[in-house]
């Protein structure tokens, strides 16, 4: 079992790549089954957006997929490092890379609310 949990929580961006699309608008409200992550995302230029991914030990692999405020349908992978803050909040270390022709990269990172 992992010493993470991540169900029922929320989390808020810190850092972002140029390239990323979320910013400090959006909000990301996890889920947790076991070693099942789900997350629902929306606000600043995100409409909706939808993560799931699997917990092994401190890291999450995981796929998202949104639709932007400009209609356009993006998607993307990314390995999430967690870790606890000094405030013992979850914090989420993410590398990230677009699936569409240009597989543009990125980190960014997040904090529990």
């Amino acid at each position: 079992m992992s010493k993470f949990n991540l169900n029922n929580k929320t989390f808020l961006l810190v850092d972002n790549s140029a390239n990323g699309e979320v910013n400090s608008e959006t909000v990301f409200k996890y889920t947790q089954e076991n070693t099942l992550i789900t997350a629902d995302y929306s606000g600043g230029s995100i409409s909706y957006g939808k993560i799931i991914g699997h917990l092994n030990g401190d890291t999450i692999n995981m796929l998202y997929q949104c639709l932007t405020i400009n209609n356009e349908l993006k998607a993307g992978k990314a390995i999430a490092k967690l870790s606890i803050a000094a405030n013992n909040k979850i914090h989420m270390k993410l590398d990230w890379e677009w699936l569409d022709s240009d597989h543009e990269k990125g980190t960014s990172e997040y904090i529990e609310y």
